[in-house]
């Protein structure tokens, strides 16, 4: 494999090594840099044998151990905020409010009064 020589001569100048070293030392940074062992390197063993050794050193980064539920837990239902939404429903109604929607049972509602659009969006804070 052919090296640059100014980064032999700056790796010699540096560091006051060889140019043996030096070279030894590209060679390695190059190996730590595409991530190949020692042994697939300097090895006499063929490639499905190196293979094997390296699916054993990750065997215990392979697979994730947790597994997340990612589903959404059942919502606990609000029977309060449903008789509320369909109390305003009604009193809407009563009031002469036009196109009534209820997007959600125990949350939400649109109407229209007087040709304005508008939407009650009902919350039960904590405190």
């Amino acid at each position: 494999m052919v090296y640059d020589e100014s980064t032999i001569q700056k790796h010699m100048n540096i560091l006051q090594i060889s140019r043996e070293e030096a070279i030894e030392l590209i060679k390695e940074d190059d190996r730590i840099d595409h991530m190949k062992s020692a042994a697939e390197i300097n090895s006499d063993l063929n490639a499905e044998q190196i293979k094997a050794a390296k699916d054993a050193r990750k065997a215990d980064r392979k697979k994730t151990v947790f597994k997340f539920d990612v589903s959404k837990r059942p919502k606990k239902e609000n029977p309060d905020k449903r008789i509320l939404i369909e109390n305003l429903r009604a009193s809407v109604e009563e009031v002469g409010g036009t196109d009534i929607e209820v997007t959600n049972v125990e949350r939400e509602m649109t109407f229209k009064f007087n040709n304005v659009k508008y939407k009650i969006v009902l919350s039960a804070p904590r405190s």
